[in-house]
């Protein structure tokens, strides 16, 4: 955004992908319940370069507590369950020819209380994202008015209308974040 024009679709855009990469993260925090993004951070070295998992083998989820990796090339398997262990997922795959199955261990008390810590690190982040977002709109608005292309009273109303958006934004991280710990305590 640059300082010589306003534009509110463009701050809610900002915000909803700060929303946005709160809730991949998000995702990336394992809850006793399989998941296939939970594999997103394994990276592969196959044929002299590190890839992600995903481009070397098909990650499914055939039950609520197994995630299977089914190895596209069979000279690979072992380089997969070694970047698996390396991820340090608290996951230990057992090989079946080009099938890894991962089984889901269920979770401790104390492991639950770092997840919820970690996510509301991770909503922390994405609340003061936001902030950063709603800081430069405030600041263009501030320019606009100072420089005579905006009367104090539009400044006043585009102001207002920055504020409720930055409230729904952090209303709706607050409200995702009271789910996923939801989960994490649930599971």
């Amino acid at each position: 955004m640059s300082l010589t024009n306003f534009d509110l679709k463009e701050i809610d855009k900002r915000m909803h992908a700060s929303i946005d990469a709160f809730k991949r993260e998000l995702i990336g925090l394992r809850t006793g319940r399989a998941h296939a993004n939970l594999l997103d951070p394994v990276h592969v070295t196959v044929y002299g370069a590190r890839m992600p998992l995903n481009q070397v083998a098909t990650v499914s989820v055939p039950e609520p507590r197994m995630i299977t990796v089914q190895v596209w090339d069979r000279s690979n398997v072992m380089a997969v369950d070694k970047g698996i262990r390396e991820a340090n997922l608290g996951l230990n795959p057992i090989t079946d020819g080009q099938i890894l199955r991962l089984p889901i261990p269920a979770l401790t008390a104390d492991r639950r209380q770092e997840l919820v810590k970690l996510a509301h690190k991770y909503a922390e982040q994405a609340k003061v994202a936001i902030r950063n977002v709603r800081r430069e709109g405030m600041e263009v608005l501030k320019k606009l008015e100072k420089d005579g292309k905006m009367s104090q009273d539009e400044h006043r109303g585009q102001s207002d209308k920055v504020q409720e958006l930055t409230d729904k934004i952090i209303k709706e991280v607050d409200q995702t974040l009271a789910a996923k710990e939801a989960e994490i305590q649930k599971v």
